[in-house]
This record gives C-alpha cells, structure tokens and sequence, in this order.
C-alpha cells in the first residue's frame, strides 16, 4: 500500500522582549538558576500580571508579514495542567481568540514552491525548566524561563514530507529573525517546533491519528525524527496495529522516538478566560503604527532582485534567505552600479563557501561589504583576473588589508595594455611554430596552448579576454 504523510507544526518563538510578558523580569539567558523569577513568575499569592505591550506589538509585526487577520479583540485563557516547572498550576495562553489568525507562508522545496497555511498565532508563557542531569536521585527546577514571552505559530496540515516541514521550519525561521521579533537562537531555545505526524492510505481524505513529537530544536533533528516517525507508523499499520494519540520524544543518538505522555485534548486542559487580564484591545491605529516600522519583507525584496536587477529566481532567493544576507549584497549594488550578478556569485561563491569551511554567519565575516566591493571592483574595471582576485581575496580574508594595498604589494596587476599585449603575443607565436600549424590545420587544442603559453609569458597577469582577442586576429580566426 501507498501512503500519504500528513504533517503540521506547531512552533514556539521567543519573542525578543527584554522583559518577561507578564513580569518586569529579566529575559536574558545564561543567568544562574532562579534568579530571573520574580514574585509574578514564582506565583507568590496576591499576584498579578501585567501584559507587556512589547510582546503584543511583535504578535502584530508577525500577522502582518504573514497576511494574517489582526484580531480587534482576543483573550488570555489559563490552560490547567499539573508539572514540577509551572507554579501556577496553569499557563497563560490564548485558546477561542488568538491574536493573530490566518496567514501562511510560501516555501520553496527544490525548485518547487508551496504554501503553508497558517491556522493561528497566539502569545502565551513559557513554561520552567527541569533539570535532570546534575542531580543523583533528584531533579531541580530552574524557574528562570517560566513567563518568558512566546509566540506559538500553527500551521495547518499542510506538508506532505519531511523535506517541506524542514523548508516551512527554515523560512518560519528567517521570518521572525528577519523582522526583528525573534533571535532564532536554537541552541538557547528561542526556536522550537513540535511536529505533529501522521499517515494515510494514498487518496483517503480522512487524517490519520497523529502523534506529536516534542520539542525539536534543530532542521535536521526535526527532519530525522518525522521520517523516523513516518516509517513507526507504517511498519505499526501493516503489521496489524493502531496508531495511538500520544506525544513523543524524539532521541538523536538512536535515531527514534518514544512515547511521552498520552496525547490531551483541549478539553483535558480546562480552558478559562483568565480573570485577572483584561481583554487585548488593537485598533486600526495601532496595527497602523507598527506596519509604518516594518522592513521590505523577504518576498518582495526577492522580486525587486530579481525585476530591477536581473538576478534569477534561484539567486534571488538565496540572497533574500536571511536579512544580514540581503543587507551585505544590497550594500554591495550600491557601490558597484551594474555588477548585481557578479556581487551575487561572489556572495553565494567564495565567500558563502569560506564562511561554511570555518563555521562563521555573515556578521563574523572578516571582510565587510565595503571591502569585498573594493576587489570586484578590481574585477569589474580589468585590473585583476579571476585568479588573481581569488588571491587577493585569499589575502584579504587572512588580514592583510585592502584589495588595493595587496595588489600593490603582490604585484597583481593585470596587464590589459593591449600594445604591451601585442608584443608579448607575437613573441609567443614566433616561439611556438608548430602550434601555429597545428591551429591553422583545425586543431582548437593548439590554440588553447598558444594562450596557455601566452599566459605564462605575462606570469599569469595579462586579461584573459583581450588574449583570446588578439591571438585570433594574429591567427586569422
């Protein structure tokens, strides 16, 4: 039998607040535990929270760049659950009126491209955190993170593969870093999805039951544990049993997932509007003001590359993949008018693949837009050879100052004197007879040799281009 995969995703990003969403409470990481809980996030008695207007704000900047529906009015709802890390007893969330309602987001997969659907983006809190590992016997609590601002982002089930929810997890990603609500921080928990799997009989409409796999905190764990989930279930169904409702865990180093806890319905939750917050008011004014500080969004800076400066679809979009990207080419055109295409293999050529060899981002590159610009513009004007660009970008990558100052001291300098060239030129013929014959005769490979030598003769610093010219002009051909 064929099956069908199923997948929706339900992802958690730390908004970038200083403060915590419902408490004055730092939101920094890496402080010792406990020491980021205030009255409010340890539930003392007598409490109350205050909603941060910065959290609400962010929620906005993200329905409008998704095209989402802006609810004039929503609700915070408690969501009743007992564990070690949530004083309360219950977290405070969104449940019959979230903030942000619809949306999607186009994904490319390949060169195939699809959209998403978005059901819902709600603001709620973070829950603590457990600490099992330091503790014989035991385990800590480390309240820190208990109130840190969330916004929960639901797709609906709209992925049929492994590969497309690691495309929607990779573009969701961008997104939020690119306008400003989320650092992405996988490492740190900024970022996490939850995956909700299930299969079904290729051309059934009905879903299949689902499993949630929990907290995955990177593209190539939440890639490996759906295909892992996806051939569990199958192999389950075929051999004569049932999928159960349930959330899991996925574990890297055996490549599986195990089961967690029963999977709860809503209901098991016992949603109730909390009674200690008001109801979330947001005039047209106010989605007015935010939509006034948004950035151009990755979609239609991806079309303006590619309408006013000629880059291809496929260029266009690697360079709209993160905002830093898109700044450091945008800073690039600006000073080298007419070069985009040769900005953009730069980009995506030699320095994407020196910063991937050493495990840098853009920010860390040790040559900055301006810099880079200096040598294509060395390009650009005839000055260096592909080659020779290559060492001075080499040189440039390792400290030794500017693109002008290495070609200075190294020599670089391409000979494009097309009389210097000339002479050189027919020194190589008149040294070269048998080739001469040789090309004359119709063998192209002669000619390659007559350049190679040609090339030699000028150590490698005369401009390609003209010595193909003027070799076939003194050839006849």
């Amino acid at each position: 039998m064929e099956w069908e995969v199923v997948i929706g995703l339900e992802t958690h990003a730390q908004l970038s607040t200083e403060s915590k969403i419902f408490s004055g409470a730092s939101t920094a990481f890496g402080a010792a535990p406990n020491t980021q809980a205030s009255v409010v996030d340890l539930a003392l008695p007598g409490v109350l929270p205050v909603l941060n207007r910065g959290a609400v704000e962010r929620a906005i900047r993200f329905g409008l760049a998704v095209g989402a529906t802006i609810a004039p009015r929503s609700i915070f709802a408690r969501k009743n659950y007992f564990y070690p890390d949530l004083p309360k007893g219950y977290q405070i969330s969104q449940y019959e009126i979230p903030v942000v309602q619809g949306g999607g987001l186009r994904i490319l997969v390949g060169e195939t491209e699809k959209f998403v659907h978005l059901t819902r983006a709600h603001l709620e809190e973070d829950a603590g955190k457990s600490l099992h590992e330091d503790y014989q016997g035991m385990s800590g609590i480390d309240l820190n993170r208990a109130g840190t601002p969330l916004l929960e982002i639901v797709t609906e089930p709209d992925m049929r593969s492994a590969a497309e929810a690691v495309a929607y997890a990779k573009a969701l990603h961008a997104l939020v870093r690119w306008i400003g609500i989320c650092d992405g921080n996988m490492q740190e928990g900024s970022f996490r999805c939850d995956a909700n799997v299930s299969v079904r009989p290729m051309g059934e409409s009905t879903l299949g039951t689902r499993c949630e796999i929990k907290n995955l905190n990177s593209f190539r764990f939440l890639e490996q544990a759906i295909e892992h989930e996806v051939e569990r279930q199958i192999e389950l169904i075929e051999g004569g049993g049932r999928v159960v409702q349930e959330t899991r865990l996925y574990d890297p180093d055996r490549n599986e997932t195990r089961a967690m806890r029963s999977k709860e319905d809503a209901q098991d939750y016992r949603y109730f509007p909390d009674p200690d917050l008001l109801p979330l008011e947001i005039d047209a004014a106010w989605i007015d003001r935010v939509r006034d500080g948004m950035p151009e969004l990755p979609e239609a800076k991806r079309a303006r590359f590619a309408a006013d400066l000629g880059l291809t679809d496929y260029d266009a979009g690697v360079l709209t993949g993160s905002r830093e990207l898109a700044d450091f080419f945008e800073s690039m055109v600006a000073r080298l008018p007419g070069q985009a295409k040769l900005c953009a293999n730069w980009l995506m050529g030699d320095v994407a693949a020196r910063l991937n060899r050493e495990q840098r981002d853009l920010t860390d590159s040790p040559i900055s837009a301006d810099a880079l610009s200096g040598l294509l513009a060395r390009i650009a004007d005839g000055t260096l050879s592909g080659k020779m660009a290559k060492e001075v970008f080499d040189a440039m990558w390792s400290g030794e100052g500017s693109a002008d100052a290495i070609i200075e001291s190294r020599g670089l300098k391409q000979i494009s004197d097309s009389g210097e060239l000339e002479r050189i030129i027919d020194d190589v013929l008149a040294a070269n007879p048998k080739s001469v014959e040789e090309f004359r005769a119709g063998k192209e490979k002669a000619f390659n040799a007559l350049v190679g030598q040609a090339m030699k003769a000028t150590k490698g610093k005369a401009n390609p281009a003209q010595v193909n010219e003027i070799l076939r002009s003194r050839l006849g051909g």
